[in-house]
């Protein structure tokens, strides 16, 4: 799975990554809203480290295109069938490695650009192997609109995010609320995984997710890097 992306060079990045690894609870009011939604998987605590879940490439859509919520989910008799939208800022790496220290992480970095960790939290509650299943189904992970280059980004520490459902803000923070920072991050994530050139970092999402319907039209805005626009729709 691949998707081309236009780049703030004016050229065009063929995003095809080997890995896509993601951060949960990594704002702090989005950690109290998971443990007043859900106590008994959630406390209301900053974690120590950086929590990690994978998201499969077949996740990927590009702007404009949809995100399907499956229709063999109604076979399940849900009592309530929750697919949520999850807006983040989306790291690009643009040189792999091991080990790599805070100081020089940035120096591992080809850009920034959206992305919605689009998430089935029945599947995410319920599956025993975790989040797995629940954050890979098929279009799950919409990215663009562009990917702004580290050095055209300014301080990716200082972006103010925010996430619309048909139009109503539903998420707004600035990356500077992180808990982990992106530095912190990258080295945190190559001393147990070999970054690969293209590998996505995938930040964590603010306060304010919330539930997906077909016809629904879903949009992430980041500051300096634009508006990610999606519509849903269920088949």
């Amino acid at each position: 799975m691949s998707i081309s992306l236009p780049m703030s060079n004016g050229e065009t990045y063929e995003l095809a990554p080997q890995k896509i690894i993601c951060l949960g609870l990594n704002y702090r009011e989005h950690i109290t809203e998971s443990a007043e939604a859900d106590g008994d998987r959630f406390k209301d605590e900053v974690p120590e480290e950086p929590i990690l879940f994978p998201k499969t490439p077949n996740t990927l859509v590009a702007p404009e295109q949809p995100i399907v919520i499956p229709s063999f989910l109604d076979d399940y008799g849900f009592r309530t069938c929750r697919t949520d939208y999850e807006g983040e800022l989306a790291v690009i790496i643009g040189r792999g490695g091991k080990d790599i220290s805070e100081t020089t992480a940035y120096d591992h970095v080809l850009g920034y650009t959206c992305f919605n960790d689009v998430s089935q939290r029945n599947f995410q509650k319920h599956d025993k192997s975790g989040w797995f299943r629940g954050k890979s189904l098929d279009t799950f992970g919409p990215i663009g609109p562009e990917i702004v280059l580290h050095e055209d980004i300014g301080d990716p520490q200082k972006l103010a995010i925010q996430t619309r459902l048909n139009g109503a803000v539903v998420q707004e923070a600035n990356t500077e609320l992180m808990i982990f920072s992106i530095r912190e991050t990258i080295a945190f994530i190559s001393k147990h995984f070999t970054l690969a050139a293209g590998d996505l970092i995938i930040t964590g999402t603010p306060q304010g997710v919330g539930p997906l319907s077909s016809g629904d039209v879903v949009e992430v805005e980041i500051e300096k890097i634009g508006v990610l626009k999606n519509p849903v729709e269920k088949r």
